[in-house]
């Protein structure tokens, strides 16, 4: 790996401060933040500023905003984006963690798509494949993508007299029920499905959302019953959000804290 070059350093240290707080800086700003040299500010921001990478407030002398520039890169790199790669670097990472199946999913429908996914390296492990369709109120994934929608959708997509399939004894058939797991759901950001989709397998899932804060996918974990517990599901919804949040972060989106 090369030298970091200090000037470019800084310049970035800088343009990330506009992160946090109102998003306008004056070189005061600055200086106290980075305990930086105030000519060593002043060259930078000036630098910055003729690049386009910040511009003044209008109205507020020495203060400034961000400029075009980053904007244009930040779209030049969503454009490049692909949902199904990134996920599957995330899961691929997720499942060296907890050697498990790891699945990353989207909603179509009334139907779950996994389009990416990991398998864990013991004999005992769930058997799925990328690209298949289930019913998304029998998977971790799919009712973690339900909860994420507006209500109009959701009434839309399943309409209060439907009919739920079932793929196990435990999966829920009454739209009723189903409403109120997704309450349940939205309430502690988690999903959990235990043996509704495969009678010898539970799940864990979190929301994966995009920069603009909508939930576009989700990641899920799957354990066979036999590796199964309270404990290790507590542990596992952790890694599901934790791995759910890196890929949110690789599409654009920053948490609010």
């Amino acid at each position: 790996m090369g030298r970091l070059v200090p000037a470019v350093t800084r310049a970035l240290d800088i343009l990330e401060l506009f992160l946090d707080g109102d998003g306008t800086l004056s070189a005061p700003d600055i200086v106290r933040k980075l305990q930086l040299p105030r000519t060593t500010v002043h060259e930078l921001v000036t630098t910055l500023s003729a690049r386009s990478y910040i511009v003044p407030v209008p109205g507020q002398p020495g203060r400034y905003r961000l400029g075009v520039r980053p904007y244009q890169l930040g779209s030049r790199y969503a454009e490049q984006l692909d949902l199904a790669a990134e996920g599957q670097q995330v899961a691929r990472s997720v499942a060296e963690t907890c050697d498990e199946t790891v699945h990353v999913a989207i909603l179509e429908g009334t139907d779950v798509i996994y389009i990416a996914k990991v398998d864990s390296t013991h004999a005992v492990r769930m058997v799925s494949a990328a690209g298949r369709r289930l019913p998304a109120h029998c998977t971790s994934v799919g009712k973690m993508l339900l909860a994420s929608l507006p209500e109009p959708e959701l009434t839309a997509r399943i309409p209060a007299g439907a009919t739920l399939v079932a793929m196990t004894p435990n999966s829920i058939v009454e739209p009723d029920a189903l409403r109120a797991a997704l309450a349940e759901i939205r309430q502690r950001g988690v999903a959990v499905e235990s043996r509704e989709s495969n009678p010898d397998v539970s799940c864990v899932a979190a929301p994966v959302r995009d920069r603009t804060g909508q939930v576009v996918a989700a990641l899920s974990i799957s354990v066979p019953m036999i590796r199964w517990s309270d404990e290790r599901r507590d542990e596992l919804e952790q890694l599901a959000v934790k791995g759910a949040a890196e890929l949110s972060e690789r599409l654009g989106h920053r948490s609010v804290a």
